[in-house]
């Protein structure tokens, strides 16, 4: 469930980095947030000049409760933890106290924030390790730009009603968020997917048999699962058929979604290899093509409009510890898309 905040107080009782932490978790809301306590670390005495939060510096008594929605309590007194807690109560505000799950009316889940998409995993407080390591998890399964696409799609909701017939809605939506328009804008895309939803629309629904095939280049040759980028992991997890020829592959496959076909093969580019991976391509299939090399395919995969990504990894350079981004061995663009230059991260 969640709480319609919007134009009402959330009172956090504490100034220290615990209430902090709370006031970072309501930032984005539309709620008024009130931080009550005597002094306030440096982070929020800022966010109370920049006109964010409002510091309540008098006593705190019933009237600090009154219309609230939320009240966390983040100190350790006990004593002031409990008449706190009393006045939210019967002020009808639902309470979270920190670290005190017994006295809790509403519990803090690990957050996934890709607004106005948000994914909440909560434990009872029974696991908070578990809920982090679930968070993880679904971090890597939503690009970072979703909530860009929920947004456009929330701007064109009219437009899709005055346009498209109820009965073919549904399909409309489900091929937004889960065909081309999604797909090119997490590419980074976005005008493109804007466009093509408009033209849909304007076509009065989604196109038929419009998934188009593409080719992934991702980088394994470091050998290892923690080098590979969330963009990577992320396409291996939409993979359709996975090309491999070493086994250095080995910890990216086991990311990669169980159901993807995979294909064994010499590292040597071969006619019968290059004809499996066009012919997937053509078929409309995501093909992952694992330190896969696509300068010997321009001709065929720019005459066939087939898109190609390169996804480099994060490696290290030896000399001097400094960890880089390399990027394939490989020149030109491809439909948009160009090879990643070589960047230090300083």
């Amino acid at each position: 469930m969640f709480l319609c905040v919007a134009n009402r107080p959330i009172v956090i009782i504490g100034g220290d980095e615990q209430a902090a932490q709370k006031c970072r978790l309501v930032l984005k809301t539309e709620a008024e947030i009130v931080v009550a306590w005597h002094e306030l670390s440096p982070e929020l005495v800022e966010l109370e000049k920049q006109g964010r939060i409002s510091w309540h510096r008098e006593a705190i008594n019933a009237s600090t409760f009154n219309n609230a929605a939320l009240v966390f309590i983040a100190i350790e007194n006990m004593i002031l933890i409990k008449k706190y807690h009393q006045l939210a109560i019967a002020a009808g505000a639902v309470v979270n106290v920190v670290d005190q799950p017994e006295l809790c009316t509403g519990l803090t889940p690990s957050i996934v924030d890709r607004d106005p998409v948000v994914v909440a995993i909560g434990t009872e407080g029974t696991a908070p390790v578990l809920a982090r390591n679930i968070k993880s998890q679904i971090e890597i399964a939503l690009e970072p730009e979703l909530g860009k696409l929920a947004k456009l799609g929330g701007q064109l909701r009219e437009a899709v009603a005055n346009s498209i017939l109820p009965h073919k809605r549904r399909s409309f939506w489900k091929w937004v968020f889960s065909d081309a328009p999604r797909r090119l804008h997490a590419q980074g895309n976005e005008q493109q997917a804007a466009a093509i939803i408009t033209n849909a629309i304007k076509a009065g629904g989604a196109p038929e048999n419009t998934k188009q095939g593409e080719i992934i280049l991702i980088d394994t040759s470091h050998g290892t699962a923690d080098l590979l980028t969330l963009r990577a992991m992320k396409r291996l997890q939409e993979a359709d058929i996975i090309f491999y020829s070493k086994t250095t592959d080995a910890p990216a496959l086991e990311i990669a979604r169980r159901d993807a076909e995979r294909v064994y093969t010499a590292k040597r580019l071969t006619q019968e290899l290059k004809g499996d991976i066009l012919v997937a391509a053509n078929q409309g299939k995501t093909v992952v093509w694992l330190n896969g090399r696509i300068d010997r395919l321009e001709q065929e995969l720019m005459a066939k409009k087939i898109r190609v990504e390169i996804v480099p990894s994060v490696t290290i350079e030896r000399n001097n510890y400094i960890p880089t981004i390399a990027s394939p061995n490989i020149v030109g663009p491809y439909l948009g898309k160009q090879p990643v230059a070589e960047v230090q991260l300083n």
